[in-house]
């Protein structure tokens, strides 16, 4: 089973109800992974306390224009859609940051101009931490405006027959989705404040429109925690 836990904002506690979970359950003996997906700014290993054992980096592909071949033709910076391509009249300018890696350019090239290279934009980690959970966590470049391939690395490291407790980025953007893409419940932690609620209504519309099935705890309340289903109107 993966739980993923979710906020509209940050600051309102999900990542300490998040390793509290996976700290239960391991000690229960269930077998736990635990994915810290919140890559630009992971703070998981701080109460886990993991044994490091491995780092990967985590490569993208970036285009690579040979000066030699191109003829200027403007063809792959008019198909690009995220304007990551700048053709001028005498050099065509790419742009990392703004490249999502689609290949796009490669096919639309009538002379073959354009090349694979790859980049680095993070790095995964993986070891052990207590009660025996196996720990993986992102960490994107400084600078670097895209969270998602990093997200993906991290979640494609699922071991079988584990259940895994996923801490998301704070919002409701693309690394939100990205990590709440196969999830099979989703957990929402707020903070009983108008502005805690209003961001909170925002991911619960991106819980529904994907079809997830998801709960509220309701944190720093004079209860303990509170955790039920939730309909917002």
């Amino acid at each position: 089973m993966k739980i993923v836990f979710a906020s509209g904002k940050g600051g309102t506690g999900k990542t300490t109800i998040a390793v509290n979970l996976a700290y239960f359950l391991a000690h229960s003996n269930q077998k736990i992974q635990y994915l810290d997906c919140d890559v630009e700014e992971p703070n998981g290993h701080l109460f886990l306390k993991p044994q490091m054992t491995s780092k990967k980096p985590v490569k993208v592909m970036v285009p690579i224009i040979d000066e030699d071949k191109c003829t200027y033709c403007a063809e792959c910076g008019a198909h690009c859609e995220y304007k990551a391509i700048v053709n001028l009249p005498s050099v065509t300018m790419i742009f990392p940051e703004l490249c999502h890696s689609c290949g796009l350019c490669l096919k639309v090239c009538p002379i073959g101009a354009i090349r694979e290279g790859e980049r680095e934009v993070g790095y995964t980690e993986e070891g052990k931490a207590f009660q025996n959970i196996e720990f993986i966590h992102g960490v994107l470049n400084v600078g670097e405006p895209m969270a998602t391939p990093v997200i993906k690395e991290v979640k494609d490291n699922y071991n079988n027959g584990n259940m895994q407790i996923i801490d998301a980025p704070p919002g409701s953007s693309c690394p939100v989705v990205k990590t709440m893409t196969d999830a099979d419940f989703v957990v929402l932690v707020t903070e009983p404040t108008p502005f805690g609620l209003h961001d909170l209504k925002i991911v619960v519309s991106v819980a529904r429109n994907m079809r997830k099935p998801f709960g509220v705890v309701v944190n720093r309340t004079r209860v303990t925690l509170c955790l039920s289903r939730i309909i917002l109107k």
